[in-house]
Formats: C-alpha cells, structure tokens, sequence
C-alpha cells in the first residue's frame, strides 16, 4: 500500500520537480536543436561479439558476485537475474530489468557492444536512456575487457522469460526528456579503458569507485539525486531508512584507523572485532565482497584506507555538527532499567560486549553516530550479521519490534548513547517512528 500523506518535504519535491521539467524543456530544445544525439560514435557501428571463451565465463562470474549484480537483478523467489525487484528512490520505484540471455524478455538479443554501451554509457540498446538507480555513474569506470566478461557471463545463465516491469515514478521524474537533461548535468561517461589496472593502488581505486559502486551509497546526494562531488556526510537510503555512512569521516565510516589486516577481515567475512556488518551492508558483504579474491580485498582495503578525511563529523551531508545532549534523569532512569532487561545479558553490564559474539556498545562509533537510525533499525528488526565463509555462524540479536514501544527504544537507545564515556544526542520518539514505519512497509 502506498503512503499517500502530504508532507512539505513531498509538497517541495513535486514543485522542484515542476521547475525542472520546465527547465527540462528549455535545455532539451537547444540540445537537440545543436545536434546532439543520445549515443556516442562508438554505437553507430557495434562490433561484433566473438565466442566466449571459459575462462572469461569465469572472469564475467567473478565480477558479477563482486559487483552483486544478482541482487539488484533478482526478485524475492525470482529466478536468477530475472528483474522484477523494486529500488525506492526518492523519486519513486524503479524496478530492475531481466538481464538473462532471453531474446525477448532479457538481453538474449543485445551483443557486447549493446552491453558496453549501457555499462559505460548508461544507454539502453533500443535508445533509451536508462535510469542511475542502475549505477552507471559508477559502472562507467569498468574495462572493456570487464564489461565484455560480464556480459559472456550473463548469455550464460538460464534464460528466464520475465517480462520487465514498468517503474513507478512521480511526473516529471518518469519522462525521458527529464531524464536526458539530468545525464546532461550530472554525468560524463569515464575515459574508456581495456583492461582493469594490475598496480594494487589503482586496482583498488578500480574496484571502489567501479564494480563495487561503493559510493553510491556512502555519499550524499542532491535534490535531484545526484551524487556529491565532494563525497561527504554520508547518505539515508530512500524506503530502508539505514544510514550509510560518510567513507571519509572517521567518526562514521572511515577505517583509516583499522589496519589493513582488519580492513581486509570485514570485507570478506562481515566481522573483525572491531566492528560488525549489519543491514544492507550485510548484504553487500554476503552476496559480493566475501567472495573478493585475497589481491583485490587487499587492494580496496589500501584505497579505502588512504582515503582522505573529513571534519568534522556531519549528519547526512550536514555542514553543521551534533551537540550531545544530555538525557533527563526520568528517561536515563528508564533506559538503564530497559537495557539491563533486554541487553546486559549480551552487551555486557557495562557495554562491554562479548568478543567474538556480541559487540561492544562502548566507545562504539556506530552507536554514537550523529543519525541514530541504524541502531533504531537494528533495535525494532534484530541485528544478523552476514553468515560468510569466513564467519559461517555469525550470533545475532532478536528483534524488539513488538516488544518495546517506541518511547521504550527511544529511552534505551539514549542511555545506550550517553554511558560508558559515549556522548550522543539523544533518542527521540519521532526518531524511532519514522524507521519503524519504514521497516513495517
């Protein structure tokens, strides 16, 4: 069921959306009237697909475990790359496409060259311009070499028969001229390269910014969704409400303080006794960094270590910093009282978590982050670490979601945030309603 309720926040994205249509229309006139057409020279004469060889099967199945392709492209009891799963955007749903190698449903039709040119240029073979919740802005960095092993890979998997589905987006945000004007803005296909990097410094930088598409979630965006340039504060994923947070910051996500051993660990096994991966990074380290080659997890471990950091420490691409607050000695009261009922038992008296078990709720970054949402989330539907090679029975938490009122959270998790030597701002009921709403939908 869809939430229709107005709210300013929808009220101002439907006027925004009003002016840019119009701006939409202006900008799309003088470009086509200069001759600009939607694909680049390269499509006007496709070169013809050679034979797949095993060996690149096996390459292109590599790189579509690493860069979770299934996930995206695979519907709740779906078969495999069939489509049909829904992406929330702030624009509304996009539904992701059946790209097994069916002629008429899938991509059976398209050759190599059809392919490439959605990878490196977000266009479709059929002309149309396709929408960025399938990341192309960060899929255009890939090789040639890269693309076309995928896309052996993919004509290699049973082909399904799943029709695509339509999308489900507000007006102006559905039309192909609002879209053609945002490319126009915000995006530049990459320098086209042939193969992927050998150095390890740039076969990590390759694999973040490329294939693994980190940033598209752990950087802000604009009123108009386009990623930040400055890679910044971190970002509030539409429909899920979990906080990815700022890669840049070290009171968020950085792991410039981890070694590189431990980096590596949480990359390929969702632990390393210092932090634990949970929602959908959980996911992403299930279905595709776990299964990184041990050059590669080395590789994106020195890159996103060496990445530069940022301060201080802002909420969801806020300039402003967090002043601790806090909580009244009633609320305090109630939130010790809750937390040794429900948590001591795992968390520790004194927050100090069981090693290898249960995190540390102490001087955890995570729990102190400026947007509680994470910890709100993981309170109403448990916290499950990703079950990997590397950790295959990972502990997890129950979840609270019938258990605990929203000011019961709200009183546990602000206790949660001001002992031990943390100092959070903290939990409110409002901030506890809005994810629960979101993880009812």
């Amino acid at each position: 069921m869809k939430d229709t309720t107005a709210s300013p926040a929808r009220a101002a994205t439907r006027w925004l959306g009003i002016l840019f249509f119009v701006t939409c229309t202006v900008l799309a006139t003088l470009w086509f009237l200069g001759g600009a057409g939607w694909q680049p020279t390269e499509a006007s004469s496709p070169a013809e697909s050679k034979p797949a060889n095993a060996e690149q099967v096996a390459r292109g199945s590599y790189l579509a475990r690493v860069g979770n392709c299934a996930h995206c492209h695979t519907a709740s009891g779906g078969a495999a790359y069939a489509g049909g799963r829904a992406i929330d955007t702030p624009f509304g749903q996009i539904v992701s496409t059946n790209i097994t190698p069916d002629r008429m449903a899938g991509i059976g039709g398209w050759n190599a060259q059809d392919f490439w040119l959605a990878m490196h240029h977000g266009m479709a073979k059929d002309g149309r311009a396709l929408y960025p919740a399938f990341p192309y802005t960060s899929f255009t960095r890939i090789s040639r070499a890269d693309s076309d092993a995928l896309f052996a890979y993919l004509q290699s998997v049973p082909a399904s028969t799943t029709l695509r589905q339509p999308h489900d987006l507000r007006w102006p945000y559905s039309t192909q001229l609002a879209l053609r004007v945002w490319r126009a803005l915000y995006f530049k296909p990459a320098p086209a390269i042939a193969t992927a990097p050998e150095s390890e410094e740039e076969k990590g930088a390759y694999l973040v910014q490329g294939l693994g598409h980190c940033m598209e979630c752990h950087s802000a965006r604009n009123a108009l969704g386009a990623l930040s340039s400055s890679g910044k504060g971190g970002y509030v994923l539409p429909g899920s409400q979990w906080f990815a947070p700022s890669l840049g910051d070290r009171s968020q996500g950085s792991v410039a303080d981890w070694s590189l051993p431990e980096t590596v660990a949480f990359l390929q096994t969702g632990t390393n006794g210092k932090a634990l991966a949970s929602g959908p990074m959980a996911e992403v380290v299930l279905h595709g960094t776990q299964y990184l080659s041990d050059s590669d997890a080395r590789a994106m471990a020195q890159y996103l270590k060496a990445l530069p950091l940022q301060t201080p420490a802002t909420v969801a691409g806020s300039s402003t910093p967090v002043t601790p607050v806090t909580p009244d000695a009633t609320s305090n009261a109630k939130g010790a009282t809750l937390y040794a009922d429900h948590c001591a038992s795992c968390h520790g008296d004194h927050g100090e978590g069981q090693a290898g078990a249960y995190p540390a709720l102490a001087g955890n970054r995570a729990v102190t982050l400026a947007n509680s949402n994470n910890l709100v989330l993981t309170v109403l539907g448990g916290g499950f670490a990703p079950a990997t090679h590397g950790n295959p029975r990972p502990f997890g938490m129950p979840p609270f979601m019938l258990k605990l009122s929203d000011a019961d959270i709200a009183a546990v998790l602000s206790y949660i945030r001001s002992a031990w030597g943390n100092a959070a701002a903290p939990v409110s009921e409002f901030d506890v309603n809005t994810p629960r709403r979101a993880q009812a939908r």
